[in-house]
């Protein structure tokens, strides 16, 4: 199950768009979809599963992922 391009265009990385660790930049935390189930921040690395339609944009998730490389993420990814 994918995700809405209108949501996909809107959704940022958390973690890059809060107050305290925003990272620099006009628009930062921008994510790529990936496999049409994982979320990816391309510059920092967090990873955010879609699970049965709906992203799971918590930043301890997305940190979950860091270090594990796009083409071994799950597929479908687990629901957390």
């Amino acid at each position: 199950m994918s995700i809405n391009p209108d949501l996909l265009e809107i959704l940022r990385c958390p973690y890059c768009v809060s107050h305290a660790t925003r990272q620099p930049g006009d628009d930062p935390g921008r994510l790529e979809l990936y496999k049409d189930c994982w979320l990816i921040e391309p510059v920092l690395g967090r990873k955010y599963p879609i699970v049965d339609g709906i992203p799971v944009m918590l930043v301890e998730v997305g940190e979950k992922w860091m270090n594990t490389r796009p083409e071994d993420l799950p597929v479908p990814p687990p629901a957390e």
